[in-house]
């Protein structure tokens, strides 16, 4: 079994802005974009996520759609 140690040193703010400059980038993309239209397309109501949440699911589809 792995274990993993969650390591606190105080950079919670930085990852935070790390993670906004990030999300931003990704909400501006071609790629998230076009996903957003298709989810809608879809029937999906993602417009009643946050972006925070968008940007979560397209990255983890984009993930699983890798693997294979």
């Amino acid at each position: 079994m792995t274990s993993f140690t969650v390591k606190n040193d105080g950079n919670l703010k930085g990852d935070a802005e790390i993670w906004n400059n990030l999300k931003q980038a990704i909400a501006i993309s071609s790629g998230f974009q076009r996903w957003q239209v298709e989810q809608l397309q879809s029937g999906l109501q993602i417009e009643q996520l946050s972006l925070d949440e968008q940007v979560q699911r397209y990255l983890r589809e984009t993930l699983e759609n890798l693997a294979y």
